[in-house]
């Protein structure tokens, strides 16, 4: 076990060295968050949709995902993007990480939509709009205000299922933590260095999801 006092001058010697891999987490955790999104909105509307083919692929789509695990649906998804389509390293592991996500997302959305008062939607009929009019224009709006502080969980579950990008060659955190140790053959310290570079960032963000979830309950009264 390192000493309170190495694991200090380690931190501070090799703060410009994790700078880079820092940026590159957050990059890679926002990209596939917000394609992530745009999956889980896309099947979460296919679950709640009265088309019975797109509710069987929804359905199916989200049990492949959350039935197999997460290293598993990096490397498969990883090297068919990116030795098939050739996005580049990058875009190829933010998919992979996105399609994850999309099945957590897809239910998060699916269960807001679900949550809206089903008079809402009659209602807007009533008025003459089209149900893809009333969807668009009253639910999904509530929807996604009741959505963001789930949302927001996720996002920090993903910035710390970024770390096994580090096993597909990016060079994120957890890589240099791992580079590191093998030139140095100093595992413990620069495991411990990223492992509070993580919770530094997962507190910040629950601090900010935290106070979202506030100000959105104080718009609700």
């Amino acid at each position: 076990m390192p000493s309170i006092s190495h694991l200090t001058e380690e931190f501070f010697r090799t703060l410009p060295f994790f700078w880079k891999p820092l940026l590159l987490t957050f990059e890679l955790t926002v990209a596939s968050v917000i394609v992530g999104s745009i999956i889980g909105l896309f099947v979460a509307l296919l679950k709640v949709s009265k088309f019975k083919l797109g509710q069987i692929i929804a359905n199916v789509y989200i049990m492949v995902i959350r039935g197999t695990p997460l290293i598993v649906q990096i490397f498969v998804l990883y090297f068919g993007f990116y030795k098939m389509i050739d996005l580049g390293q990058f875009w190829s592991a933010a998919l992979a990480l996105a399609i994850h996500s999309g099945a957590y997302i897809a239910e998060i959305f699916r269960g807001s939509i679900q949550s809206i008062d089903k008079g809402q939607m009659e209602a807007g009929l009533s008025l003459g709009m089209s149900s893809s009019q009333t969807m668009r224009r009253i639910i999904l709006p509530q929807a996604m205000k009741r959505s963001i502080p789930p949302l927001g969980n996720q996002f920090i579950l993903s910035l710390k299922e970024s770390s096994l990008a580090a096993f597909i060659a990016m060079d994120e955190l957890f890589s240099l933590a791992r580079r590191l140790s093998a030139e140095t053959f100093d595992e413990m310290t620069y495991f411990l260095i990223v492992a509070l570079y993580y919770l530094v960032i997962v507190m910040i963000f629950t601090y900010v999801v935290h106070r979202m979830e506030k100000r959105l309950a104080k718009g609700d009264v």
